[in-house]
């Protein structure tokens, strides 16, 4: 259920079950909206609240030695008085200074005079409620000129006349701050929502990112095999008996190994999160698996392995350099075939580990293999990951290279 929604919004005020969401009147200078059916049972409560006030002050000046027309200018200021409570919610301010200065010579308003400065209190900020505080205290005290009761201490009812002022002030900013209080939580949990959903947005990203980076690394080296040596069956097909068996040789067997490699991305992809699978990851010490392997499909591939120990260095660095080995001599297949290509590995802890891919440059003219070009892209994002670096760029014979380096922590 969202933040802002409820099973039973007419139970709560209509600045809280708006369909434009939580907020207060008086923050943003808009209409008040439609009152919920709390707004008008409160309402009315408030109207019968300060009409029953209105009767025990009539019952007080009834004794007042008054005339008959001061006693119906009385009573029709207390009559309108409370009738216009029923605009407090759209003209609060308004409404409350003008039956505060009422109140002052018609005692039949205070009750709404006292409403309408919790009215105040309620629907709008500190300012113009003591504003209309001041007004309704400066009211009660003409008042008390106006009208004196010499039966009471004019002490006694100053003190009051500002309790009976202070005590609407202070319980319509208590609902205020309650109010602002569900407002401030109700947005903290949509932007909690929101934040949630695009965590989750970047995180369906990411993973679909990393299952294409990982089905480009794995399927592109076996699936340029069999293109290569379908392309070559293609146009040499007078080529000697042993020929064509070899390059049928490796496109059985490359097409199995791409079918391996795949199920095993789908079993990682199934697996717990965290677990990858009963299928070993590659590492540095499986370079040389995929150096013979790639002597078997007929590259002229020589490796420099400098690193004493490879099975010492840190899995996920290991994995990342067999990687970018694996595309760069892809990469050589495809676009430079028959050319040589040197493989060199060097680095130790707190040096760093770096990988190089030299090759040759190409003779005769080259069949064109189809190619997606995010090959070099990716391996920059996947060196970039692993905090290293990665450099790559033709060279001065008019081969080509790679190189990258990648942090190895003591």
């Amino acid at each position: 259920m969202s933040a802002t929604r409820t099973d039973h919004p007419w139970l709560l005020p209509a600045e809280l079950a708006g369909e434009r969401g939580p907020r207060l009147p008086g923050d943003g200078g808009e209409a008040p909206p439609r009152r919920t059916v709390r707004d008008w049972a409160i309402d009315t409560c408030l109207f019968l609240l300060a009409a029953g006030m209105a009767t025990l002050t009539l019952g007080q000046i009834a004794k007042a030695d008054q005339s008959d027309l001061a006693q119906g200018l009385d009573i029709l200021a207390g009559v309108l008085a409370c009738a216009a409570l029923w605009l407090r919610r759209r003209w609060p301010v308004g409404l409350g200074a003008a039956l505060a200065v009422l109140s002052a010579v018609a005692p039949l308003a205070g009750g709404a005079a006292t409403v309408a400065l919790f009215s105040v209190a309620v629907h709008r900020p500190f300012r113009p409620v003591a504003v209309v505080f001041g007004l309704g205290l400066a009211a009660g005290v003409g008042q008390l000129y106006l009208r004196p009761d010499p039966g009471t201490s004019l002490t006694f009812q100053l003190v009051a006349t500002a309790i009976v002022t202070l005590l609407p002030v202070g319980w319509g900013m208590l609902v205020r701050a309650r109010r602002q209080l569900v407002v401030a939580l109700r947005e903290r949990a949509e932007r909690a929502e929101a934040e949630a959903a695009l965590r989750a947005e970047q995180a369906q990203r990411l993973a679909r990112e990393a299952i294409a980076r990982e089905m480009h690394d794995v399927l592109a080296h076996r699936l340029t095999l069999l293109s290569v040596h379908a392309g070559a069956l293609e146009f040499r097909p007078d080529a000697p008996a042993p020929e064509i068996a070899r390059a049928a040789g490796v496109i059985r067997d490359s097409a199995h190994e791409a079918l391996q490699d795949l199920r095993m991305i789908i079993g990682v992809l199934r697996a717990p999160d965290g677990d990858d699978g009963e299928h070993p990851q590659p590492t540095l010490a499986t370079l040389d698996t995929l150096i013979a392997e790639s002597r078997r499909a007929g590259m002229d591939v020589a490796l420099d392995n400098r690193v004493a120990e490879p099975a010492a260095v840190p899995a996920a660095v290991g994995r990342t350099a067999y990687r970018i080995a694996q595309e760069a001599l892809t990469n050589a297949r495809k676009h430079a075939p028959g050319t040589g290509s040197t493989v060199r590995v060097g680095g130790g802890p707190g040096d760093g580990l770096t990988v190089e891919v030299r090759n040759t440059a190409p003779t005769g003219e080259v069949v064109k293999v189809p190619s997606s070009g995010q090959g070099l892209i990716g391996l920059t994002e996947r060196a970039a990951l692993a905090g290293g670096r990665f450099e790559h760029g033709p060279t001065g014979d008019g081969g080509f290279a790679v190189r990258a380096w990648l942090p190895w922590a003591v």
